[in-house]
């Protein structure tokens, strides 16, 4: 098996590969029903996750986003990657969910979250029971200031241990206070070393308030990886926000390109952003997320949302 990249500098590509949607068969993102067959067991599930997969490396993909709470979304890529042994990817996981699905669509609870250094053990050793050696970052799975896991000195020497090994270790945010989370994390040390290498942040056109935070992360040396950026759907041609008509349609039409690839090249385009996960589920919005590459920003409409009334409005999304 290929080792792991250097995590200290790994050749990311601007466009990464987020499997939070085809590692389960319900999540949260716009037109599941039409997007996915009405089979989504776990034979089907993983068969469009290897059409993804092969689709994103040939077209120069190298950078690939799971999650322990993703389903099968580890145990998928690791397959496929023990198919394509010389792939060189970088692969990113993330801890601090447990998924409790049951691959159901109807589950009532499909993730829990817990932070504590026993929760980060367990699923670390789960991570590498299905990559190996193949993770380079590994990220605490929605940090926020009241999860307590920034302020938890015993599970900042236990990260500390991954980051001496060469893993670059990171955390991802949601939530109106995305920033004051990063900014905290910023300060974080080890042993006189900074613990935290790499943020996954949601940033879109909607939401834009985690931004300048971002800025300082980049300055820091971090690696920075941009979430979300077509809001689970929203901001696409079957979305509220990128529907036919919209200022973001329009806007769209006159580069001759598709409201997701403006959304996605906005992100590409923010001076700190170092790679832009494409969500994708088919593999036509695969293609057309990737179109954002030669999409060249002249300007996008005004839609910032009040950071509280747009996180309000992603935790009612239901789970389809």
């Amino acid at each position: 098996m290929t080792a792991r990249p250097d995590a200290a500098s790994p050749r990311l590509s601007r466009i990464g590969l987020g499997l939070a949607a085809v590692g389960r068969p319900a999540y949260i993102t716009v037109g599941r029903s039409a997007d996915l067959p009405t089979d989504r067991s776990v034979p089907a599930l993983r068969t469009r996750a290897f059409e993804l997969l092969d689709l994103a490396y040939a077209h120069g993909i190298r950078y690939v986003d799971a999650a322990r709470s993703y389903g099968r979304a580890e145990e998928f890529l690791g397959q496929w990657l023990a198919r394509r042994p010389d792939a060189d990817v970088v692969v990113g996981s993330k801890w601090g969910y447990t998924y409790v699905g049951d691959w159901r669509m109807d589950a009532e609870v499909h993730e829990i979250k817990d932070h504590s250094l026993a929760a980060f053990e367990r699923q670390y050793a789960e991570t590498r029971a299905l990559l190996g050696d193949r993770v380079a970052i590994y990220q605490v799975h929605s940090a926020t200031l009241e999860s307590g896991v920034l302020d938890d000195g015993r599970l900042h020497r236990a990260l500390a241990r991954l980051r001496d090994e060469g893993i670059r270790v990171g955390l991802t945010t949601s939530g109106p206070g995305q920033r004051d989370t990063v900014r905290k994390a910023l300060d974080i040390q080890v042993d006189g070393v900074p613990l935290f290498g790499c943020v996954q942040a949601t940033w879109n056109v909607l939401e834009t308030s985690v931004g300048p935070a971002l800025a300082d992360a980049h300055d820091a040396g971090w690696i920075v990886i941009v979430k979300e950026a077509v809001a689970n759907g929203r901001i696409t041609a079957a979305g509220d926000v990128g529907g036919p008509g919209s200022p973001l349609a329009t806007a769209a039409s006159e580069l001759d390109t598709t409201p997701d690839a403006l959304a996605i090249a906005a992100a590409l385009a923010q001076p700190w952003a170092t790679v832009v996960l494409s969500g994708a589920v088919t593999t036509g919005q695969l293609l057309s997320n990737l179109a954002a590459l030669d999409v060249r920003v002249q300007g996008v409409p005004a839609l910032a949302e009040e950071p509280t009334a747009y996180w309000s409005r992603r935790a009612a999304r239901p789970w389809r």
